[in-house]
């Protein structure tokens, strides 16, 4: 074992919930066809699943062709850094019930626009990890295993 093993740590289901009830600021990955696109998305937790709001666009209409994403919101600072990446199924909410449920939550567009739909993220894998930050070990005292 090296004495950089312990620069990274897998995060369980609940620190990766925690993660991501801490912040705002998310990328939402979609994929149509050869097409991958990468949004910045504000979001809130909702549960087990992540809410966002939404303008008609290349975004959501992309979700309608294809659901599956991937999501990511990672942070760091002078001594740890961390990334969550959830995979799942987006779904636009259609019902009024789902609507108006999601009118209650703390989600608020971060530009000046209207966006009148919400989006669920419904995870089916949730992986984390955090790392340690620091200086690079020396190259000599590390063994190739």
């Amino acid at each position: 074992m090296d004495e950089s093993s312990d620069a990274v740590a897998i995060l369980d289901e609940q620190q990766c919930w925690q993660h991501l009830a801490g912040h705002q600021l998310g990328r939402l990955v979609t994929h149509v066809g050869d097409v991958l696109d990468i949004f910045p998305v504000n979001y809130v937790v909702d549960g087990p699943s992540l809410v966002f709001r939404t303008a008609e666009g290349s975004k959501l209409l992309e979700l309608t062709v294809n659901d599956h994403v991937l999501f990511e919101v990672d942070d760091w600072n002078d001594d740890r850094a961390w990334s969550v990446v959830v995979r799942g199924h987006a779904r636009r909410l259609d019902h009024l019930a789902e609507v108006e449920a999601a009118d209650e939550l703390p989600l608020k567009p971060w530009i000046p626009t209207v966006k009148f739909t919400y989006v669920r993220v419904e995870p089916t894998q949730l992986t984390g990890r955090a790392f340690a930050r620091g200086e690079e070990p020396d190259r000599d005292s590390i063994q190739p295993g």
